[in-house]
């Protein structure tokens, strides 16, 4: 039995296990590098193993760190069965093609600027084209449900619980028996912040022989929630005040959901403006957004009473759509009093790009972070200080209010991380998914003789 790792170890995305037990191959996510190096150089290198030896692929959830290079694993021969939760299944599809779709773009957009420089410049591909993420959708199999095992073989089974980080996100269990042994294998995929009215809380199976676990806070304590709303509002309100325009750089799957449950909760409460125009501007989170209200087993108690009483809890009366490319350049016109809505969450591409490139040296205007941004992104390098920054080529100065507000993370915080971790109780634990600082200092934390920082390609025997 041999564990191995060929993603999102010693740093934050492309998570991608792999785990050969009881004569099969199981590969856990398989997710895309985002940040720092260019993605067609990060990504397009080989797997580490043969993608036509993977029997299964268990997907823990559909943000793109997760299964954006399944697309990548099927074109190269991958043909066995994709297993994940109903919720999941959908949200990968539009993940998926809208990166496809981006993809495409950005080498249509290099091709017409070399033709313009006379043929000089580099030529880029898209990683993969439309038709080949299409064709990831005829290897989802079986569906998951929470709690409910699915057996892989006779010696092997998956068991998905609930992780609480996005609509359809789970942990995957793998008892896997071999020689007469059983082992208990514990992916931990990404992990939610409790205490949401979203979703549920993380919820671990007990007494497990061995954890891999992420760690993207695995360094530090989120504030309070209740706190981090108010600040939301404050913020808003704020550069209303002053005339500008507010950005938020948005996760298209659970992060806007979430702020549009709370900025309708601001206006019924008189915390924000009655009229609170509010722009969804990205046609990946309009179209989660109705994936979300199709998918209430995934809700927690409180969002789950408003659909009951017919109360749509992502619903406020200034929200305004944008799907079409038009309608996000009439917001170009835009001078004050308005909430934008746009991806990608860490500005490595999407709409928000364009509303920085508008407003990030206006003065009156605020940008609020509202979820991680790794190392080389433009959203860390705006956090962090910068007081100019590059986009589209251009120089643009950092006047704008920034504002950073981790309380509404989708991710678990330290404390939440070992309370899963000793619920789990696991007899090994491999720390994944996390820069490194986070990572030592969750170990720290743990306090265990068998805590594992596995290294690319590495591999255990269990």
């Amino acid at each position: 039995m041999k564990l191995s790792f060929h993603g999102a170890d010693r740093g934050v995305t492309g998570s991608c296990h792999l785990l050969e037990a009881a004569g099969r191959k199981i590969l856990v996510d398989c997710g895309l590098y985002q940040g720092g190096r260019r993605i067609e150089e990060e990504n397009a290198q080989e797997f580490g193993f043969a993608a036509r030896d993977i029997d299964f692929v268990l997907l823990t959830h559909a943000h793109l760190d997760h299964c954006g290079r399944l697309p990548l694993l099927v074109q190269r021969g991958f043909g066995g069965e994709i297993v994940a939760t109903a919720a999941s299944r959908e949200l990968a599809r539009l993940v998926l093609i809208d990166a496809a779709h981006l993809q495409e773009e950005e080498a249509r957009f290099h091709a017409r600027l070399r033709e313009k420089r006379g043929g000089q410049g580099e030529t880029i591909a898209p990683l993969y084209t439309l038709l080949d993420a299409m064709d990831v959708f005829d290897r989802f199999g079986r569906v998951a449900a929470y709690g409910r095992a699915i057996d892989l073989s006779p010696d092997l089974r998956a068991t998905f619980f609930d992780a609480g980080h996005i609509l359809g996100s789970a942990s995957v269990l793998v008892e896997a028996r071999e020689k007469g042994e059983t082992r208990r294998i514990l992916f931990s995929g990404d992990l939610g912040n409790s205490g949401r009215p979203l979703l549920r809380d993380p919820d671990p199976p007990r007494d497990v022989d061995v954890a891999i676990m992420e760690t993207t806070y695995g360094d530090r304590l989120h504030r309070p929630f209740a706190a981090s709303v108010e600040e939301f509002y404050q913020a808003i309100n704020g550069a209303f005040q002053r005339g500008g325009v507010v950005i938020v750089p948005t996760f298209a799957l659970e992060r806007a959901q979430d702020l549009l449950f709370y900025l309708r909760e601001g206006v019924e409460r008189n915390k924000l403006p009655p009229s609170l125009p509010v722009f969804l501007d990205s046609p990946m989170a309009i179209s989660a957004t109705e994936i979300f209200r199709k998918h209430p087993e995934g809700y927690g108690e409180e969002t789950a009473r408003l659909f009951a009483e017919h109360v749509d809890p992502f619903g406020l009366p200034g929200l305004r759509f944008t799907r079409e490319k038009a309608e996000s350049m009439a917001l170009n016109n835009l001078r004050g009093g308005a909430v934008i809505l746009a991806g990608s969450g860490m500005c490595t591409g999407g709409r928000v790009r364009h509303h920085l490139l508008r407003h990030l040296d206006r003065a009156d205007s605020s940008v609020i972070f509202v979820g991680f941004a790794a190392q080389g992104t433009l959203a860390r390098q705006i956090i962090d200080g910068a007081r100019q920054v590059t986009i589209f080529g251009e120089n643009i100065a950092v006047r704008a209010h920034i504002h950073t507000i981790n309380g509404f993370s989708a991710h678990a915080d330290q404390a939440e991380l070992l309370a899963w971790r000793a619920h789990a109780n696991p007899r090994r634990t491999f720390l994944v998914h996390g820069e490194e600082t986070a990572m030592q200092a969750l170990k720290e934390k743990i306090g265990a003789a068998e805590v594992i920082l596995p290294e690319l390609g590495q591999g255990f025997e269990l």
